[in-house]
């Protein structure tokens, strides 16, 4: 394509909008383009990258035994509300009606559509296993969105399910798509981990999450450098501390701590170590139809933080139906006092009570009461949960729940995820098949998802430089740029005319930038839009030569034309 006939607007200012690297590049390199907050269109340069990511996903699904199809982005209410998400996915389902007041909605997922299709055509145990995909646009009607294509109210995903006869094969289609996820993002360019993670709204028994490794990401995992244990935080389960069992209860004593809302300042008022506190998060939580359900206090170590997540579960309640309380509404109603919230004086709301805080002794807590707090509390005794569980974040250098080892903390971007949702759909929907024995059994089915747009985004995000984006091989929009210095020189064009045709007709895919523009700002361009090969033709072209350079590397060579050519197929080759 010779860019003197290509739509292509580059930007030397950084938007306003743009914080992150991959956000500022795609919009400064003129690859996508700002409709609205969270809306994004493509231009010719980055959907050419989109649809590159679709074809290695399509050719990897297809090797694995995955089926394509393609299923309307609208869907209708009366499935969500069989399955019983129309109200447990929340404010994020974009809803709408037609004419006539019918509900629908804008698809962010299509676990219900594909679920309908297969027990309608599927009776038999001789039909399974069987998976389907689709590469299609979805909705999610996004809060604050931000981050460009990381987190975007409309965007392009793939989803596959899969329907087998039992567990057994669940297992055999999940391990089928874990390793083509392995090889989709290794094919991108992404440096990736895979990590256990929790199920959120989609549902099921377990999860994978692929994490593409960047500090912007909004997933934050924990993992073991001994072991491999690899887990969202959201997800990781925690080591609690050994509980005290030689030690004595004291008697309860209420002490004035006058002005000591936080952690913090009650243990530095009375000396002791934060391990040795009680710490009260209070929420209230809401029913289907948005109304107030009740009030909840959660209680974990001093020095620890809550997990959200943890707590949603434990209370298995939608995420968007809990928020932090009005802490005199909710005094009112169960005796709680901000700041000075402990759990032996609350009534008429849900403790959840953290699993460690169970072997531990003579802990100070608050007394609900203003400007106190209790010494000597100990559960069993002085208290006791609604709930006991795991309801806290493991932190970094934590112990490891698996081998006991300090744990690390990074930071990525989810592009993908897996999960064996089990019968949970085909039970509530009536997704059955008839066995050897002609008995109606649920079928089992798993889910998996890739972010093909946020794919791109993770790959500027990991391949990029101060000068603009690097882009894979097997992605990037074209693989070699041709800048010509002077157009207007006869020797110049038909030198770089003739590269052009000769990498095209071997396959490859050119850009000739042929414009008459400075060559300092050709090179700007070439550097921002990330083409893997650059060639430039300038004064060597009467002698038959030419400079080459890869775009990630700092150093340039000039060779004859034809050596440039042969290596920059012999370099596509190789690497798309």
């Amino acid at each position: 394509m010779k860019l003197s006939r290509m739509h292509l607007k580059t930007l030397r200012e950084v938007p306003n909008e743009a914080e992150i690297p991959s956000h500022i590049l795609l919009l400064r390199s003129g690859m996508i383009r700002k409709l609205v907050s969270g809306v994004y269109g493509f231009m010719p340069l980055g959907w050419r990258s989109v649809r590159k990511i679709e074809d290695i996903i399509r050719q990897e699904m297809d090797q694995a035994g995955g089926q394509e199809i393609h299923m309307s982005a609208i869907q209708p209410s009366e499935l969500w509300e069989e399955s019983g998400r129309w109200f447990a996915y929340g404010p994020e389902l974009w809803r709408l009606k037609d004419r006539n007041g019918r509900e629908f909605c804008l698809g962010p997922t299509h676990e219900e559509i594909f679920t309908d299709i297969v027990r309608s055509d599927v009776s038999s145990y001789r039909q399974l296993p069987l998976n389907l995909y689709q590469i299609q646009t979805k909705y999610r009607d996004e809060a604050r969105p931000r981050f460009g294509l990381m987190r975007s109210r409309e965007f392009i995903m793939k989803d596959a399910y899969s329907f087998d006869k039992d567990m057994d094969g669940l297992d055999r289609s999940y391990d089928e798509m874990y390793e083509a996820y392995e090889k989709i993002f290794t094919r991108c360019g992404l440096e990736f981990r895979p990590v256990e993670a929790d199920t959120g709204a989609i549902g099921g028994s377990n999860s994978h999450e692929f994490t593409a490794i960047s500090d912007v990401g909004e997933s934050e995992i924990a993992y073991c450098e001994k072991c491999h244990m690899a887990a969202t935080v959201e997800r990781a389960g925690c080591v609690d501390a050994q509980p005290q069992g030689e030690v004595s209860q004291l008697p309860m004593e209420e002490v004035n701590t006058p002005g000591t809302k936080t952690i913090e300042d009650v243990a530095a008022f009375l000396g002791v170590d934060k391990t040795q506190t009680i710490k009260a998060l209070l929420f209230v939580t809401y029913d289907n139809n948005g109304e107030e359900n009740g009030y909840v206090a959660a209680f974990v170590r001093g020095d620890r933080e809550l997990n959200m997540t943890k707590l949603v579960n434990a209370l298995n309640i939608p995420e968007h139906a809990i928020e932090f309380a009005d802490e005199d509404k909710m005094s009112a109603a169960t005796g709680c006092v901000g700041g000075f919230t402990g759990p032996t004086r609350l009534h008429d709301c849900t403790i959840v009570v953290d699993s460690e805080l169970l072997g531990l002794k003579n802990m100070c807590a608050g007394a609900c009461k203003e400007d106190y707090h209790i010494k000597n509390v100990n559960y069993g005794r002085d208290y006791k949960g609604d709930i006991v569980t795991d309801i806290k974040i493991l932190a970094e250098g934590d112990a490891c729940p698996v081998c006991g080892a300090p744990v690390k903390h990074n930071r990525g971007i989810e592009v993908g995820q897996v999960f064996k949702l089990g019968t949970k759909y085909s039970e509530s929907m009536g997704a059955l098949y008839k066995d050897e024995n002609m008995q109606d059994k649920p079928i089992v089915m798993g889910c998996y998802g890739i972010g093909v747009t946020r794919t791109l985004a993770a790959v500027v995000e990991q391949h990029h430089d101060e000068n603009g984006i690097i882009w894979p091989m097997a992605i990037a929009p074209y693989h070699v740029i041709i800048t010509v210095m002077k157009p207007d020189d006869q020797v110049q064009s038909e030198v770089a005319d003739s590269i052009y045709n000769q990498l095209i007709a071997a396959g490859a895919e050119v850009m000739l930038d042929d414009r008459k523009e400075r060559p300092g700002v050709k090179f700007k361009d070439a550097d921002l839009l990330g083409i893997p090969i650059r060639i430039t033709v300038g004064r060597g072209a009467a002698d038959g030569l030419l400079e080459y350079k890869m775009r990630r590397d700092a150093d340039k060579e000039e060779v004859s034309v034809e050596d440039g050519i042969a290596r920059a197929i012999k370099t596509i080759n190789e690497e798309r």
